[in-house]
């Protein structure tokens, strides 16, 4: 690999290309890109719901601790629910060794980053946002783009831009700066609408970038803006390219706004049922769904009302 192939693949990452940084091949161990590009191709596994192949590349004795947290993030991700405790407990006792003195601030923000990926998953806000260090004084761009999705989650868009605008004290003027801004954009509205559609828009425009995910993220500004056409063609080509499940739920909103069918809505979401069963909208339905059928078995029709003879 070239020197400048490290800058490429964050780049990539950043954006949402995760089957191309996944498909990158590593360079000879001894090259001083080989640990951050293992780390990244591990990230994109994770992001793609590909756990599994993590351990295919990360030795389990691996001692570098942002490798052995992204072991312990594919463990919990791959996990059934009732075996996500212990990869949570690995990544909490690896929050604890970070704070020794001889391990680096790169490392540690590192394994904080993919711990608290793993606690916010788990829903665990509190513990997610103790771990990234909201509200501190750290300056750590990734850390401080997913605490800003973890405030925009809950609904706390105050609290959002306010790490946004402490970042903004000490950040350069990097790619992942302009996303969380353009993700705080969506939430807010407005003139916010226009600056995350012109981002999205500017780096699809990369003729090397082929990303599902910004192409969703357009599709979902198009909504927002009232573009329902222009949104399902982004969300159609999205599909084409690969099957997620953001860019599902997406598009059963879009086929239900406008000309939309009900029958494309639902074949939408028997997709989404399919590959995604675990999915947050798939059990939600599936939960309100039960319990309607609960109600009506419970609802006793009452007799016709007999009208009396004159």
């Amino acid at each position: 690999m070239e020197p400048s192939d490290l800058y490429h693949v964050r780049q990539q990452f950043t954006l949402g290309a995760y089957r191309s940084v996944a498909n990158a091949t590593l360079p000879e161990p001894s090259s001083q890109d080989y640990l951050p590009l293992q780390l990244y191709k591990a990230r994109a596994l994770i992001a793609l719901g590909e756990p599994q192949h993590v351990e295919e590349f990360i030795p389990e004795e691996s001692e570098t601790l942002p490798l052995k947290a992204a072991r312990s993030l594919a463990k919990y991700v791959a996990a059934t629910p009732e075996r996500k405790d212990s990869a949570l407990e690995e990544l909490r006792d690896l929050c604890v060794e970070i704070e020794g003195e001889e391990v680096s601030e790169g490392d540690r923000g590192e394994v904080r980053v993919l711990a608290g990926t793993a606690f916010a998953r788990e829903g665990e806000v509190e513990e997610a946002l103790e771990t990234l260090g909201a509200g501190s004084s750290h300056e750590n761009l990734e850390a401080t783009a997913l605490i800003v999705q973890i405030y925009l989650f809950i609904d706390r868009t105050d609290a959002a831009k306010k790490e946004y605008e402490r970042a903004l004290k000490w950040a350069e003027d990097d790619l992942l700066l302009q996303l969380i801004e353009a993700s705080i954009g969506l939430v807010t509205g407005g003139e916010g609408y226009s600056n995350a559609f012109s981002f999205y828009s500017e780096q699809l425009g990369n003729p090397s970038l082929t990303s599902p995910h910004l192409l969703t993220a357009r599709g979902v500004t198009r909504l927002l803006r009232g573009e329902v056409p222009e949104a399902k063609s982004d969300l159609e080509e999205a599909l084409k390219s690969e099957e997620n499940a953001e860019t599902f739920c997406a598009s059963i909103v879009a086929a239900g706004l406008g000309t939309g069918k009900k029958a494309d809505a639902d074949q939408l979401f028997s997709h989404l049922s399919e590959k995604f069963p675990t999915h947050p909208m798939v059990l939600d339905i599936a939960q309100k769904s039960k319990a309607f059928d609960e109600l009506v078995s419970k609802f006793e029709v009452p007799p016709p009302a007999v009208t009396a003879s004159a």
